[in-house]
């Protein structure tokens, strides 16, 4: 009877054993490894860009002028991307200097218009796929703007900060992680003003389309 026990009791014990070892052997679940994160344009920027303006200024009882010319100059500015969203939003500012001019000679009239500079605040709203972002903008535009004129003997010029408003479309690519590349397509139209010309009001509204394109390198966001 003892010995009956201890066997039936050694079954009991190695049974188990004996089953287990038959299962099928299930490795330990491997790490989790996080997705990669894709290019984020949250961040400040500086750039330089050129282009060319095609200008026309209508001029009150004189020739109208056409103060075509290169333009050069930089900007600056904040993105920020929304976590998880293909939404930027951000603001920029801009300073260039205009080489458009234009002279114009009527029946006893001869007008010029120059622009020396120009610049721009606006706010810039964009769509990334990852590392290319569609782009609109706008905001509030301001440029020097000169205009001289000659009848006879009289002769004269005058000179304005215009004022005025500017909107535009834009596409932007990362080259590297802080190099960014763009070209943009920007109307603007700088209002009226009336320039006083040897005693004579002369009153001139211009307005321009723009083709630019710049470079620019991203600071790493740092908020």
């Amino acid at each position: 009877m003892i010995r009956t026990v201890i066997a039936a009791a050694a079954v009991a014990l190695v049974a188990p054993a004996a089953f287990a070892a038959d299962l099928p052997y299930e490795s330990a679940p491997a790490d989790y490894a996080a997705p990669a994160q894709g290019y984020s344009w949250s961040g400040a920027y500086l750039g330089a860009q050129a282009g060319y303006g095609w200008s026309k200024s209508k001029n009150k009882n004189t020739p109208d002028t056409k103060p075509n010319g290169g333009i050069v100059g930089a900007y600056a500015g904040y993105n920020y991307q929304f976590d998880g969203s293909p939404v930027v939003v951000g603001v920029e500012t801009d300073f260039n200097y205009d080489g458009g001019d234009d002279r114009k000679s009527g029946v006893r009239t001869t007008i010029r218009t120059d622009k020396k500079w120009n610049g721009a605040t606006r706010a810039r709203v964009g769509y990334a796929f990852d590392k290319f972002l569609a782009y609109g903008a706008g905001g509030v535009a301001y440029a020097d703007q000169k205009v001289s004129a000659s009848s006879g003997a009289v002769a004269g010029h005058d000179s304005k900060t215009a004022v005025g408003y500017t909107v535009g479309v834009g596409a932007e690519s990362a080259v590297t992680d802080n190099v960014t590349a763009r070209v943009e397509y920007r109307y603007t139209d700088y209002g009226s003003d009336k320039f006083n010309i040897a005693g004579t009001k002369v009153k001139s509204s211009t307005t321009e389309n723009r083709l630019m394109g710049g470079v620019a390198y991203k600071f790493n966001n740092m908020w």
